[in-house]
């Protein structure tokens, strides 16, 4: 029987990192379910919009709500053009589940031609960071 949780159109999402400069990253997100690709500053932004953008999508549905100390919505972040290429580096994430207030999935960083699964948001913010230090001159 076919799955058809993987035919998504929202499945892939293309994280590029434009900039990492000590650890703060800036970029875009890039997505089937985006009129446009939204621009992010910092880890925390990418978590929040990455995390927006899967509660619009209803793909994957979380298997328990986020809870927060606060009911506000966070401002929604600026927009940004250009290719779908990251100056600094590219990833195509695919996120298939939400379980334990975390997401799973898979991670391809394509200037590396690599791909990894992880367990966790915490898991993946350290692949994609090993990726960065390896594509900064001199890195890590």
């Amino acid at each position: 029987m076919e799955d058809k949780r993987w035919d998504s159109r929202y499945c892939d999402t293309v994280v590029c990192v434009d900039e990492c400069a000590d650890g703060a990253w800036r970029g875009r997100l890039i997505n089937p379910g985006l009129e446009e690709p939204v621009a992010f500053r910092g880890v925390m932004q990418f978590l929040l919009e990455m995390e927006r953008l899967l509660d619009d999508t209803k793909f994957p549905e979380p298997f328990a709500r986020t809870r927060t100390f606060t009911s506000v919505e966070p401002p929604m972040a600026g927009t940004a053009s250009g290719p779908e290429q990251g100056r600094a580096a590219t990833f195509s994430l695919r996120i298939l589940f939400r379980q334990n207030a975390s997401w799973q999935g898979s991670v391809r960083w394509l200037e590396g031609r690599r791909e990894e699964s992880f367990r966790s948001v915490l898991e993946l913010l350290l692949m994609m960071n090993s990726a960065l230090s390896q594509e900064r001159p001199g890195g890590e």
